[in-house]
Formats: C-alpha cells, sequence, structure tokens
C-alpha cells in the first residue's frame, strides 16, 4: 500500500472534516449511538488527547442530524430516524490560561459570542452563566423543543491553578456560576455531554445534577476512547506493515514495539488495553516511535500535585486503590492517586473481587520516560535533557556493554555533582537514612532512556529493590547505607532473588550498592553472575 494514500488525523479534531476529507476513522459510531440512549446527562473522563474532542464533534454531527457523514459507519445499522437539534458546542480548553476571575469571565463570554449570533441570543451585560441560560431557552425556543449541550474539556479552566488556593477559589466561583443553567434548563436540554480530565465537585455540576451518569469506568463505555488491539490490527494493520519496513523489522516486532511503548491504557476493572491514539497516529504519520502524547505538553499542574504530595515514581506500578478513590473531588485530594490516574499517568493493571481493589500501575514506556523527565529538575535542578544525554546515556551505554563496574562510577560521579534544587539537601538528609532516595534517583536517570526498570519487584522471598533489562542481560540491584556492598549481594543470594530468572535465557547480574549518606553518592559495590551468555 502506497503511505501517501493513508491519511492520518494528525490535528484533526471535526468528525466532519475527518470524514468529508477521507482521513482514517476508526468506527466508534456504534458505542456514540449507545452514549446517547444511556442519560439525557452524561460526563466522560478520559487524558488529554486521547479522542474526547473528537467524540464531542460526533456526537454535534449526530445531534444536527448529519446523516451524510455517517454514511457505511455502524451507526446506521442502529439509528431509524434521524431528528435534528440546535446544538451549543462549547470548547472549554479555549479559556485555559487566565490571570483572574474576572478575565476568565471574560473569556468565557467571548467564547459564547459566536453561538449568540447563530440563536440570535443578547447577551449584552450578562454573566457569563446567564448567557448559557440564554442560549439554552432560545435556541430551544427556535427549534420549537430541546436543545443538544456538548462541553468539552469542562475543567481545562481550572487545572492550571489548582496548586494556586486563592486563585482558584474565584476561578471556582465564575465556572460554578457558568454551569448553574445546566440544571435550572434541565426541561429543556435533549442530551448533555461533558468531557474533562478530573472531577471538581463544588461546580454545581455534580452536587446539583444529580442525573448525571458518569460513564467513565463503565464497561460498555471502555473502548468509547483510544484505539483497541482488534481496532489495531484491523483498520491499521497496514500500517503496522509500513512503519515494519521503514525500521527494517517484521510484523510481529514492530506491533510488540507499539504495544510496550503506546498500549497499556485500561479505565475498567475488566476492559482490554487500549493504545494512545494520538501517539500511533503521529507514529505511522513520522515513521518514527516517540513519546509524541508526553512531548505535546505536560500538565504543569500535575507535577505540582505530585511535589506537594511527595508522590515517589518508583513506587508507582504498584498502587492499591479504591473505586471511590479514582474520582475523590479535586476538593478533598489527600494524595496525587486520582490526579495521575485520570490524566493518564496511571492505569488499572488489576482488579481483586474478594478485596475490592484495584492495583494501578504506569501504563506504558512512553508514560514512564515521560515521568522521569519532567520530574527530574524538580529534584535534581538540572535540564532532563542534560541528564539524559550525559549522566543516562553513559550510564546506559555501558550496562548494554555489559560494564556494569564503569556504569556504576558513573553514577558515583553524577550523585557527587548534582546540585539539587534548593531545600533539597534537607529532604535528602532526613531520606538518606533509607535506600529509597539513592533507588529513585537511579531509577529517573534510567528511566529517561527507553530501557525497562522495575522497582520493589515481588518474589517468594522479599522484594527486589530494582530490576534493569536490557537484551543481553537483567540486572538485580539491591542497595544499601550505613552497610556493606557484600551484605547488599549477600542478601540477593541468601533470599534466591534471581531464581524466578532460572529460565529468562539471559545473563543474570547481581549487584550490591552500599551508598555514602555523607557525600550523597556510591561507597561501594560487588557484582556477581549466573555466567550466561
Amino acid at each position: 500500500m502506497n503511505a501517501m494514500q493513508r491519511k492520518y488525523p494528525i490535528g484533526i479534531q471535526t468528525f466532519e472534516r475527518l470524514i468529508e476529507e477521507n482521513y482514517i476513522y476508526v468506527d466508534k459510531t456504534d458505542l456514540v449511538w449507545k452514549l446517547t440512549h444511556a442519560s439525557p446527562f452524561i460526563f466522560l473522563s478520559r487524558p488529554r488527547r486521547f479522542g474526547k474532542s473528537l467524540l464531542t464533534t460526533t456526537l454535534k454531527s449526530y445531534f444536527r442530524g448529519d446523516r451524510r457523514l455517517f454514511e457505511g459507519l455502524k451507526i446506521m445499522e442502529l439509528e431509524q430516524d434521524w431528528k435534528s437539534y440546535p446544538v451549543l458546542h462549547l470548547d472549554m480548553s479555549t479559556c485555559k490560561g487566565q490571570e483572574s476571575p474576572q478575565m476568565l469571565q471574560r473569556a468565557l463570554l467571548f467564547n459564547l459570542r459566536e453561538l449568540c449570533r447563530e440563536y440570535g441570543a443578547d447577551c449584552e451585560g450578562l454573566t457569563p452563566g446567564q448567557c448559557l441560560k440564554e442560549l439554552i431557552t432560545q435556541s430551544a425556543m427556535q427549534s420549537g423543543g430541546k436543545t443538544v449541550v456538548l462541553i468539552d474539556e469542562y475543567d481545562a479552566p481550572l487545572l492550571e491553578v489548582m496548586h494556586e488556593q486563592e486563585n482558584l477559589d474565584g476561578m471556582r466561583k465564575v465556572m460554578q456560576e457558568f454551569y448553574q443553567p445546566l440544571k435550572a434548563c434541565e426541561g429543556v436540554i435533549q442530551f448533555c455531554f461533558l468531557t474533562g480530565i478530573t472531577k471538581f465537585s463544588q461546580l454545581s455540576i455534580f452536587s446539583t445534577l444529580n442525573n448525571i451518569m458518569n460513564i467513565s469506568m463503565m464497561p460498555e463505555y471502555s473502548a468509547l476512547c483510544g484505539i483497541t488491539e482488534s481496532e489495531l490490527t484491523g483498520v491499521l494493520n497496514d500500517d503496522i506493515d509500513m512503519l515494519a519496513e521503514a525500521h527494517g523489522c517484521s510484523h510481529d516486532e514492530m506491533h510488540a514495539m507499539l504495544k510496550r511503548q503506546y498500549d497499556g491504557y485500561r479505565f475498567t476493572k475488566n476492559s482490554e488495553e487500549i493504545y494512545n491514539p494520538y501517539s500511533l497516529m503521529n507514529c505511522f504519520y513520522q515513521k518514527d516511535i516517540k513519546n509524541y502524547w508526553f512531548e505535546s505538553g505536560t500538565p504543569p499542574f500535575l507535577f505540582h500535585q505530585m511535589r506537594r504530595f511527595g508522590t515517589d515514581i518508583t513506587k508507582m506500578d504498584e498502587i492499591v486503590a479504591a473505586e471511590s478513590d479514582f474520582y475523590l473531588p479535586t476538593e478533598n485530594l489527600t494524595d496525587a492517586k486520582p490526579l495521575l490516574y485520570q490524566a493518564g499517568y496511571l492505569t488499572i493493571k488489576d482488579y481483586d473481587r474478594d478485596a475490592d481493589a484495584y492495583r494501578l500501575c504506569i501504563p506504558n514506556q512512553e508514560v514512564r520516560i515521560g515521568l522521569a523527565k519532567g520530574l527530574t529538575p524538580f529534584y535534581t535542578g538540572l535540564q532532563s535533557g542534560d541528564v539524559q544525554l550525559g549522566c543516562a546515556y553513559k550510564i546506559w551505554k555501558a550496562l548494554k556493554d555489559g560494564d556494569i563496574d564503569l556504569s556504576l562510577r558513573e553514577l558515583k560521579a553524577f550523585l557527587a555533582g548534582v546540585p539539587y534544587v534548593e531545600g533539597f539537601k534537607e529532604k535528602l538528609a532526613d531520606a538518606a537514612t533509607k535506600e529509597g532516595f539513592y533507588e529513585y534517583t537511579f531509577y529517573l536517570i534510567l528511566s529517561m532512556l527507553n530501557v525497562y526498570v522495575q522497582t520493589q519487584v515481588k518474589c517468594r522471598t522479599g522484594r527486589i529493590d530494582m530490576m534493569v533489562h536490557t537484551t543481553e542481560a537483567v540486572y538485580l540491584f539491591e542497595f544499601k547505607v550505613k552497610s556493606t556492598a557484600r551484605a547488599a549481594l549477600e542478601q540477593i543470594e541468601d533470599k534466591g532473588y534471581a531464581d524466578m530468572l532460572a529460565t529468562d535465557g539471559r545473563k543474570v547480574v547481581k549487584v550490591g550498592v552500599n551508598f555514602d549518606i555523607e557525600n550523597w553518592t556510591i561507597e561501594d559495590w560487588a557484582v556477581a553472575d549466573n555466567g550466561k551468555k
């Protein structure tokens, strides 16, 4: 197949344009139809760039009765009566970045201006909420029936000021007044759909719209946004072939690389895994496996909250949560876990029915690398690019070459020269009696590269501090402070940590590391391996 014949919807979020200009479309219209018949008020949370905007514009075309756009799609077998409704479509991402409640009010009114012209609503001198109410009632009256309200990224104006409590309170009051008409005008709203990332309970949406259905964790809608395995190997199978040809590998090898890099999202307890659609399409278009999603813009609110709550990235593959934790109101957060899940940096790994508990983990390698790069400046005061191309590359190259001594010499030199951010040495002094800090630093460094790092790996006799995987070898690390490297190595041997890798086939290298807590670097290390080649 000629790659030029494939049009990837990079930056295309409008269903009408996507269909009319013949871009690749993974048909979700059967789920769209089911959604519109589930409840008159619906909320969906998904990470950014997961197709929420495309879904919203698909609903817009459906409720406007644009039947021609849906020819040949699954919805045609389901919909028998194509009706047309007035649609109020609002993209709240256009109101991000406002510095005060007054600026936010002006941005909201500007956002409503075009709809006022379309439906002849006079909003002169009105507040944003009053204007929205006028639009809902005016459009419904013009149609002689009801109207449809679609609000994409409803929480966007508030996310960036979550850590600024004084500013947040004022802006939240503006948004609360803006959303109040959704309840007041319930009788003339045919369908109301809201998307977002997190849940602000004090916006008179979740607190007063007691009939709003949150479908975010309902199994039947788990694949509504994103790409499933069957969709990848069906609609996009030829694209895997073209990408494999460009990289000089087999179809199966490329499939495995895509799965490791972009798959792994699960939004319900029993759902299949979902690929990141933004990264997949960019990967096929650019013919290269990169970290497209993370590099397209990391939400600053996330790192602020991780720092505020002292989130430990090394433990993010073993987080246990109750279902109530996923959508705990933003105002009541006691840790960053709900935000990390909602924003796509954690996902559901499995579910224990007996304990009614979820285990969460980092979805894939793209997210792992992105988190490491984003957190490095917060903890070391160094730019992630400098660390990645300097220390991290040298450590990783030495590991690939099988030279563990050189790798640890590079790490020792790095730790001795890290300036750290202001106030962090005091924090480090508190953590220096524990191995965790050094494990964290090593983890950050290696995770910046395309390497698989695991921490606190459970085995029959305990937990392995860290496992690092290369093509040729698996490295088992045990970290100690105020001890000896030999004692760390003996723990690996005595507890039989390597037994779980008996059938792996790769060389197993056991490494005991002891840290110097006074000089904040490595004191000594000891190495043993199983002799495999």
